[in-house]
């Protein structure tokens, strides 16, 4: 089996140079992340604030964290010190308490607003129009402690490609609408271990990959 160095090295060739590799390092031991880190990888992705505070507490403090996971709006204050991105911003609400705690630390945090573009119902995510609303309220207008940077999406958990391909191409042509209204929109977030070659190939910049960096899972 591949060790973790030889898989952060095939991601970052295989990878285009614009596309940023986020290793998602949930229920994985400092020592892993170590391990990446010493293959050059500096942005790692975590879904449980807790859990991605204790490791950045202890790991090199030039690590870039990023939140992917569902963020419940009273553990903000726990990152809002240290996180670099949120990806799964899904409501004005949690970016109202995500720029009242920056405000707190002095810092403008970055967010991505998550779009629902798969069909399974476990999965969180706003509708299109909605992006369109929040960028627009005065109440985010009004926010200097949050900047709305891009989108993300999960594809349907499928082996049908072409419906991958359909949803990520759904998300790209949003994302390219907003952004030419917005200079802040930068990042475009999709694909996974499963189905990354898709969400680049559709104008993905940014990938989450986890399983196939370190390993099954180490659910307790």
């Amino acid at each position: 089996m591949a060790s973790i160095k030889e898989n952060i090295t095939k991601y970052r060739e295989e990878l285009p140079e614009e596309v940023c590799l986020v290793a998602v390092s949930k229920t994985k031991p400092n020592e892993d992340l170590l391990a990446a880190y010493e293959a050059g990888q500096r942005v790692f992705g975590e879904n449980k604030i807790q859990e991605m505070t204790d490791k950045h507490e202890s790991l090199p403090k030039d690590i870039e964290w990023h939140m992917i996971g569902h963020v419940q709006s009273n553990k903000v204050k726990y990152m809002a010190s240290y996180v670099h991105l949120i990806h799964a911003v899904h409501k004005l609400k949690l970016l109202k308490e995500i720029n009242k705690r920056a405000q707190e630390h002095n810092r403008v945090i970055e967010c991505l607003l998550q779009v629902k573009i798969a069909e399974e119902d476990t999965k969180y995510g706003m509708d299109a129009e909605e992006v369109d609303k929040i960028l627009a309220s005065e109440a985010y207008q009004a926010m200097k402690n949050v900047k709305i940077v891009g989108l993300m999406g999960m594809a349907t958990l499928t082996d049908d490609e072409s419906q991958i391909d359909q949803e990520f191409a759904f998300l790209k042509k949003k994302y390219d609408e907003v952004a030419a209204q917005n200079p802040d929109f930068k990042i475009l977030s999709m694909g996974m271990s499963g189905d990354y070659p898709i969400a680049v190939k559709n104008g993905s910049n940014m990938v989450r990959i986890g399983s196939s960096i370190f390993g099954a899972r180490n659910y307790n």
